[in-house]
């Protein structure tokens, strides 16, 4: 595989899951004493997501990190044997 090829896959990978991995951490409930408390999340109400959505989404959240962090170390590599 060319090099140029996979450093674009790379960069591609990056930017879609730094845009993912900040989208679901705006997802998550506040857990009080934060800044969720000033814009209304530290309110709780029945309507909230249940323990197995929060712990799916923690899950989610989790793995697109791991492969950010995989493809940002991946990038770097590649840039310097490049």
């Amino acid at each position: 595989m060319d090099l140029n090829l996979l450093k674009l896959i790379l960069q591609i990978v990056l930017a879609i899951t730094g845009i993912a991995v900040i989208l679901l951490v705006l997802l998550h409930r506040g857990k009080g004493g934060g800044l969720s408390d000033m814009f209304g999340g530290g309110v709780s109400s029945s309507a909230s997501a249940s323990g197995v959505a929060e712990r799916n989404l923690d899950r989610l959240t989790v793995t697109l990190a791991v492969v950010f962090g995989a493809a940002a170390v991946g990038l770097g590599v590649l840039e310097r044997f490049m």
